[in-house]
């Protein structure tokens, strides 16, 4: 088995609505931490708490201007995230024609 560390940081990050709902903003564009926390009824402690998530597995770049804080999106590791449930849903759809051949197979011996 091929452990990924970020493949697993992604998904964690992708595991927690916040962090989706962040995501989905910063899809739109830049922001700056206070807007993105402004929709949530959640401390700015809890917001910034999900931003590290989404940091650590490089889903948000923060730029400094000023005494702000502006992060937006890198699609890059969601792009990498596609790419292995892909892989997987290639390999479970192979899989699974083979078992329904089998079946299928079975369910004819049985008619004759």
């Amino acid at each position: 088995m091929n452990a990924d560390p970020q493949l697993d940081n992604t998904l964690s990050a992708l595991a927690d609505p916040t962090r989706r709902a962040i995501l989905a903003r910063l899809a739109q564009g830049e922001a700056r931490v206070t807007d993105l926390a402004a929709p949530f009824d959640i401390s700015l402690n809890s917001v910034s708490k999900h931003i590290r998530m989404l940091e650590r597995a490089d889903l948000v770049v923060r730029r400094r201007a000023g005494r702000e804080h502006l992060l937006t999106l890198n699609p890059a590791p969601l792009d990498a995230a596609q790419v292995w449930i892909e892989t997987q849903r290639a390999l479970w759809t192979r899989r699974l024609d083979a078992l329904d051949a089998i079946f299928q197979a079975q369910d004819k011996d049985t008619a004759r």
